[in-house]
């Protein structure tokens, strides 16, 4: 069971008040080390050199979207395996049948509350104790 206190999380989202409002809602879980990025090509590089134990991202995004994103983490040796929530402000079908073909862990639909965060990420990677 993951001590919230120690999980590293990264939030990717191209709007500075969602990753704020996302921040705030994880800082309320407990998690601390709450890392950002605006796009899907500087969330990559990031995730490649900062030790993550969770990658919260948009789908819709500039330059790298979140579904790219995750076949890029999926793809990449050093973080294939990393937990992987697509976050999004559509629920549809499609875009969850594509996500899960790439290996998403979890998929969220904006707006969401603290309640299905929280519930999201522990059937990612366990009870936050």
């Amino acid at each position: 069971m993951p001590a919230a206190a120690a999980l590293k999380v990264l939030i990717v989202d191209d709007q500075f008040s969602v990753r704020q409002m996302t921040r705030m809602t994880l800082e309320q879980l407990g998690i601390r080390n709450v890392y950002e990025s605006e796009n899907g090509k500087e969330a990559l590089n990031k995730a490649s050199v900062q030790p993550l134990d969770l990658i919260i991202s948009d789908y819709n995004m500039p330059e790298m979207d979140g579904l790219a994103l995750l076949r890029a983490v999926r793809g990449h040796p050093a973080v294939r395996k990393l937990p992987f929530i697509l976050l999004t402000g559509r629920g549809d079908r499609e875009l969850v049948v594509k996500a899960a073909q790439a290996g998403v862990n979890n998929y969220l639909v904006k707006p969401f509350t603290q309640v299905t965060l929280r519930e999201k990420i522990e059937q990612v990677i366990g009870k936050l104790s």
